[in-house]
């Protein structure tokens, strides 16, 4: 090729380049919900520009600009991406058994993320936080997603979450002669330190620890205390330094104060709650993740599914203290985020729990505030979580007002994450 060849290659590269930068979208629809006054907006017009919103007004008055792509949601309310802060995304595919997921191999399990972070997003979940995964698969599905080599939320991915030996998050279903422990296991403040460094070595740009037992592993009872306040605070402080957001898996009493006095940013479950609790959490600004949904699912289901009776007992035990115990945080003014802990129940239902939140004690709004802009506050994100000038574009939309019903979020129309629509 000559010079002027040349030339005219880069000239067609830059002026590419300047149109996928420039690019620009002139969106309407029926209605908006404004999640952070709870104001229902009609006939919104919102521009976007690459990634970004610049402008917000209404129909009429926001004037198209030259160029535009126009995008008309008639009859629809759109509202921010949704964020759920406690997924699974390396979970097999619905109709494999419970005990066959935990044989399933390191490449397989990378295949279902794949998988479940496309339907996760095309549920209208934009931003997930996943909170535990071994052999740091899901950071490198997060790594391609970013990359835009497929397609998926945006994800903060813990790598294998933080447990004693033995505890909620070791490895509880192989024989002794195996011995067999999962990678997340440290025992001892320095070790529990020493894990939070490999995490971040490996990507981890979120923590994940056990404080105390779980329903789905064998052996450890829920409430019962896992990890000491020392080992806690060490895992936090190390976290903290780096930067990242701390979560604790915590059924019991015990284990949710030591976590909170710990420092942790979120606890997750949070099944067994007292006064004391409650205002521990409310003085610390800690933010509680309630999984309400999927007690049902696997009391329905979990049988059929293969799951152990030891197991299923556990969820018999946790589920209606669970419930009770988000209804005294909501109305306590606890911090509340959405954290449904997909896996449990297929990827894609996430959105079952807003009406289970609602029925439990939130309003329509507090339910899609905990979904976005309580989710982005704890995820100390400034540019996600609302519809308004200068936040991602990430917007979705449903059909009917989700302020007067809210489990028609269960069927989102529309999906646009970072400028680019993946469903319409």
């Amino acid at each position: 090729m000559n010079f002027k060849g040349v030339c005219f290659a880069l000239l067609l590269l830059v002026s590419s380049a300047a149109n996928c930068v420039s690019a620009t979208t002139y969106l309407t629809a029926a209605a908006m919900v404004d999640v952070k006054s709870g104001e229902l907006i009609a006939n919104p017009a919102i521009i976007v520009e690459a990634n970004k919103i610049t402008s917000v007004g209404v129909v009429g008055e926001l004037d198209i600009p030259a160029g535009a792509e126009e995008i008309n949601l008639a009859g629809m309310t759109v509202l921010p991406g949704f964020m759920d802060m406690h997924v699974h995304l390396d979970s097999a595919q619905d109709g494999v058994s419970f005990l066959e997921s935990r044989l399933q191999s390191v490449p397989r399990r990378a295949v279902n993320a794949v998988a479940n972070a496309k339907t996760t997003l095309m549920s209208g979940f934009t931003s997930v936080r996943n909170l535990g995964a071994a052999n740091y698969t899901v950071i490198a599905v997060r790594n391609s997603i970013d990359s835009g080599q497929i397609d998926g939320p945006r994800i903060w991915a813990a790598g294998p979450s933080l447990s004693i030996t033995g505890g909620h998050c070791d490895d509880n279903y192989s024989p002794p002669e195996k011995q067999s422990f999962s990678q997340g296991v440290a025992d001892g403040p320095w070790a529990a330190r020493a894990k939070v460094r490999e995490n971040i070595k490996y990507g981890a740009n979120t923590i994940k620890l056990c404080a105390t037992g779980g329903v789905f592993s064998r052996g450890t009872k829920v409430g019962e205390i896992q990890y000491s306040l020392a080992e806690m605070e060490a895992i936090v402080d190390e976290a903290h330094r780096r930067g990242l957001v701390v979560a604790a898996h915590a059924h019991g009493t015990e284990g949710i104060k030591a976590a909170i006095m710990a420092g942790v940013d979120s606890v997750e479950h949070v099944s067994f709650l007292d006064k004391e609790a409650i205002q521990l959490a409310k003085k610390n600004g800690t933010v509680f993740s309630m999984d309400i949904y999927n007690t049902e699912y696997t009391l329905t289901f979990g049988e059929q599914n293969g799951v152990p009776e030891e197991n299923l007992a556990k969820e018999r035990a946790v589920g209606t203290k669970q419930r009770e115990s988000f209804t005294a945080a909501v109305e306590a003014g606890v911090k509340m985020v959405m954290g449904t802990d997909a896996a449990i129940f297929p990827h894609g239902l996430n959105a079952r729990q807003f009406s289970r939140m609602v029925q439990f004690g939130m309003t329509e709004l507090q339910a899609l505030q905990a979904a976005t802009i309580n989710a982005a506050a704890l995820m100390k994100q400034e540019d996600l979580g609302q519809i308004a000038v200068g936040y991602l574009a990430d917007i979705v939309a449903v059909a009917g007002n989700p302020l007067d019903d809210i489990s028609i979020t269960e069927n989102v129309a529309f999906v646009m994450k970072d400028g680019k629509v993946y469903k319409q």
